[in-house]
């Protein structure tokens, strides 16, 4: 199937398997390649930049037609390394660069400067146009159905917005468990789509055994928002734990979110105590389960190899 997706990335299939944090690794993105898609890792992912490096360098050297890899950039203060994992892209060199939670001016600069191409974060027309403007080589709508921080519209709704008042592509990101779910993104107007949660009960995936097999146990129904990871609504697996702690910010946050000169802190720190609960959840058997994912675990009925849920994704 070709579309502007597919001849933007020289991909056989107009997919990318999402950037996850601590979910995505360099095994995941090699055999999405094999399969004729884009894969795509969060640069936090790496602890240092000699570990980003020689990860550019394992999947150039895997490469091959047909596929394609790129990073995710969070662009904004609260990621001190931005500057510096985007200057190590830019010297390595990948495919694209997808950027979030900000203003992507500098990436696109200094990427096309390399030919990286540079997609855009986006919920809404206000944000789409502006990155638009700056030169964005597409835009990755983010709709309510989005694993982790989504997005507020419908994917009907957010495709066809986008797609009737920008000039880029529009990629559609959430609600994607199967190919019918693909088919009806791209009657909407989508030239491709971003898929993450149906890639977490993989047998690359570099997370626990318990967490796959998780999104293999809950479906769509037993997806919350959660306020107590990042902050920012963050949807999650309601696990027993979940219950148990709440998903609501606590009464002395609430307050303190309130103080115009607090709140960044406020966020940081929620931000630093979520994240680490989020890692020992992914990477080790804890009774402390905050995982997160999407409602599209509601077609992941086993663990299977990337080659399988590409399959399943396209066939």
């Amino acid at each position: 199937m070709q579309t502007k997706l597919t001849q933007l990335l020289n991909i056989k299939h107009p997919i990318i398997q999402a950037p996850m944090f601590l979910v995505s690794n360099t095994a995941m993105v090699i055999e999405a390649m094999k399969g004729g898609i884009a894969g795509c890792i969060p640069a936090l992912n790496y602890r240092t930049l000699d570990e980003l490096r020689a990860s550019i360098k394992e999947l150039k050297a895997a490469k091959i037609e047909g596929g394609s890899f790129g990073y995710n950039l969070i662009v904004n203060k609260s990621n001190i390394k931005y500057k510096e994992q985007l200057r190590v892209l830019c010297e390595e060199g990948c495919d694209f660069i997808i950027t979030s939670l900000g203003s992507p001016e500098e990436t696109i600069n200094q990427a096309h400067k390399v030919g990286i191409k540079v997609f855009c974060d986006v919920v809404d027309l206000k944000f789409a146009k502006k990155v638009e403007g700056l030169g964005a080589d597409a835009a990755i709508a983010v709709n309510n159905e989005a694993g982790g921080h989504r997005g507020n519209m419908s994917p009907e709704e957010l495709i066809k917005h986008l797609k009737d008042n920008l000039t880029i592509p529009v990629i559609s990101a959430g609600g994607v468990g199967c190919k019918a779910d693909i088919d009806e993104m791209l009657s909407y107007g989508a030239e491709g789509v971003s898929v993450g949660s149906p890639f977490i009960a993989s047998i690359e995936a570099g997370v626990t055994q318990e967490y796959k097999q998780a999104c293999v146990d809950y479906g769509a129904n037993d997806i919350v928002m959660t306020e107590r990871i990042s902050g920012t609504p963050c949807t999650v697996i309601n696990t027993p734990y979940v219950k148990k702690i709440g998903t609501k910010q606590t009464w002395l946050e609430s307050v303190l979110n309130k103080n115009r000169k607090l709140k960044k802190w406020v966020k940081m720190i929620r931000f630093s105590i979520g994240m680490k609960a989020t890692e020992k959840a992914a990477k080790k058997t804890t009774y402390k389960t905050v995982w997160v994912a999407g409602p599209s675990i509601e077609h992941t009925t086993s663990i299977l190899p990337i080659k399988a849920i590409i399959e399943k994704l396209t066939i």
